[in-house]
Order: C-alpha cells, then sequence, then structure tokens
C-alpha cells in the first residue's frame, strides 16, 4: 500500500475516538465555531506527527524515553485536564462575539486552542503507545530504512488523517452549535467540564493504580 496512504489511514482511526481531545473539540466548535475546533483539532494531529515520526523512523531509544518518563507525563496531562474541566466548567455562555483569548468566557484564541490540545496530546501515554503499537504491528516501524522519502510520505499522511477528521468532527460540531441558546451552552459547559475533570482524575488515579 502507498505510505501516505496508509499514514492517512493511520491517522484518521487513532484520532477518531472520542476522549477528552475530542471532547474539547466538539465543545469548543459549538460555543466559539469551526475554526476553533478545527485549531484545537490541529494540534492533536500536530503531536500525533510527531510521534508517528518517532515511529516511522524507528527511534525505539526516544520512544523508550518517553515510556520511561510517562509518570511525570501522566501526573501533568491529568492536572492539566482536571484544570481545564473546572475552567470549562465555570466558563459563561456565549452571548455574541467575543475577543480572542478571552479566557474568562471559556474562549481561548486560536493559538491557545492549538496549543492546549497540542500540549495535552504531547502528554498522553497512551498516543505513544498507540504509535508505538499500531507501527509495530503493520512492521512499519523501520520504514525509514526503505529511505527517507517512504517514511516522511507515512508521517505526512498521519497529519492528513489526523486533520481530516478533525475537520469533519469540528465541521458538524459547529452545524450543531448554531441551534443552541445560552441556557444549552450553561449545561454544555457543566457537562463537558465534569467530563474533562474526570479524564483528568482518572488519569491521575491510575498512578497510584
Amino acid at each position: 500500500m502507498n505510505p501516505w496512504v496508509q499514514g492517512t489511514l493511520i491517522g484518521f482511526s487513532i484520532a477518531a475516538p472520542v476522549g477528552p481531545i475530542g471532547l474539547l473539540c466538539i465543545r469548543r466548535s459549538m460555543a466559539q465555531g469551526r475554526w476553533f475546533g478545527l485549531a484545537s483539532g490541529l494540534g492533536a494531529a500536530t503531536a500525533d506527527t510527531f510521534y508517528g515520526l518517532i515511529a516511522a523512523l524507528g527511534l525505539t531509544a526516544v520512544t523508550q524515553v518517553l515510556l520511561d518518563h510517562r509518570t511525570w507525563l501522566q501526573v501533568f496531562g491529568g492536572a492539566f485536564l482536571l484544570w481545564m474541566g473546572i475552567a470549562t466548567f465555570r466558563a459563561r455562555p456565549p452571548s455574541g462575539p467575543a475577543p480572542a483569548g478571552d479566557e474568562s468566557a471559556g474562549r481561548p484564541g486560536l493559538g491557545g486552542a492549538f496549543a492546549t490540545t497540542l500540549l495535552l496530546t504531547l502528554t498522553s501515554p497512551m498516543t505513544v503507545l498507540a504509535f508505538a503499537g499500531v507501527f509495530a504491528g503493520l512492521g512499519l516501524g523501520h520504514v525509514a530504512d526503505t529511505g527517507l522519502r517512504p517514511a516522511l510520505l507515512l508521517v505526512a499522511g498521519v497529519f492528513c488523517g489526523s486533520a481530516l477528521w478533525w475537520l469533519l468532527l469540528s465541521t458538524v460540531a459547529s452545524a450543531i452549535g448554531r441551534k443552541f441558546e445560552p441556557r444549552h451552552f450553561v449545561l454544555l459547559n457543566r457537562f463537558s467540564g465534569s467530563l474533562l475533570a474526570g479524564f483528568g482524575l482518572w488519569q491521575l488515579a491510575a498512578l497510584l493504580r
């Protein structure tokens, strides 16, 4: 199979399961519009590409270092999710356009939306394990041995596949959000904030096990 097609399928399939990043993308798309949701998704897609590059180049030493420090990654990621959950729960519903970067209204700018999901995805041990497992299972861990071009095509495909999923998700979610009233956004903020905080607590509690 063409390396780009392989990468696209891998990127799409790893991005598709809805977890805390998907929840953030949905919530931001509904409350702030498609571009904010897409920016959030592209942050995750960039992190996916980074880990895809490590796996494609067969950098097992780098993967091992990340896995050796997964406890600290998990602590940071869980605490960050908990903080974001509380902030989302307390966010005010949108009452018209808000200035970019208005955190008090739960509206980070496009750069902030990108950065938060990039950081959350990079600090998720499951992302490291997912790419290491998928690439090893498909025998793609040493694709760079056949040349740099196939490896780059594979990694480019990972980004395209992940970005395609986030584009679809943000488009659908923003279309639904346009039908919401302020009272609906209050419920959305409380529901998504509770779930995000729950994800964070679960990630932190997993360390005790």
